[in-house]
């Protein structure tokens, strides 16, 4: 499987995965402010943005790919951050053999827990939105507005949308294979080894995917894991606190 992926700056090594119907696209900011230091990879996780869509999805599936992706690119070395479904695969990917690729790993707003659903108005409300319907995006987004309450929500899921080789809006997430297979979304990924290497989780204080009872979990899979809460933030810390997500992602990738 060959992953879409956006390089940019120069330094050491940086792979940025992405959330559900999200792509790599959405962490480009970020990115552009960590360049001048690092070399910073931006991915699109299988069924999103620009990559192959496949039938069966899971967190092995996942991992594995990004895994497949950086030996191509001929990455062994290199920081991971995740965030949510993302960071479901970067714990994967630190919690089976290929922890041997990662120096440090990130986690943003997400434990390594099972979650009850709560996705389903989002699905309810694309699958309802027949897109052939719709001229363009403000359409689009007037059509989502019951169904999808939250403006920054909205938006954020309408960074997907684009016209195909036909001229037709579309989604680039592969929305039938996300909805059908949600439950290996919602899962936890698999514990086969901790992983011993630098671990950082961030938190928004205002977001509870992350909660107390998760400490022993995190720290049974992630011996060395650290943790830094960011207040003012939901579960998209790094969009909703650019400055504070950065000053403490550069603090943690430039220590020894």
């Amino acid at each position: 499987m060959e992953l879409y992926s956006d390089t940019l700056g120069s330094g050491p090594d940086l792979v940025i995965l992405h959330g559900l119907f999200g792509s790599g696209d959405n962490w480009r900011s970020i990115a552009k402010s960590l360049s001048d230091h690092f070399r910073v990879h931006l991915l699109d996780l299988p069924n999103h943005g620009r990559s192959p869509w496949v039938k069966q999805q899971s967190y092995p599936v996942f991992a594995r790919a990004v895994t497949d992706w950086m030996s191509s690119q001929g990455i062994e070395n290199t920081a991971l951050l995740g965030h949510s479904m993302g960071g479901k695969v970067a714990m994967q990917m630190a919690l089976n053999d290929a922890q041997s690729h990662l120096n440090k790993l990130i986690i943003v707003d997400i434990a390594p827990r099972a979650y009850p659903p709560h996705h389903q108005d989002i699905f309810r409300a694309l699958a309802n939105t027949d897109l052939s319907q719709f001229k363009n995006r403000s359409e689009v987004d007037e059509a989502l507005k019951d169904g999808i309450e939250t403006t920054g929500i909205r938006q954020f899921i309408l960074k997907s949308l684009y016209r195909n080789d036909e001229g037709q809006l579309a989604w680039r997430f592969n929305l039938e294979a996300l909805q059908q297979q949600y439950d290996s979304i919602a899962n936890e990924p698999d514990f086969e080894h901790p992983f011993e290497g630098p671990t950082l989780f961030i938190k928004g204080m205002n977001s509870q995917y992350i909660q107390a009872s998760d400490q022993s979990a995190i720290t049974e899979r992630f011996p060395k894991a650290t943790a830094k809460i960011i207040e003012g933030a939901g579960h998209w810390p790094h969009a909703e606190k650019t400055a504070a997500f950065l000053r403490i992602l550069e603090r943690f990738l430039e220590a020894d």
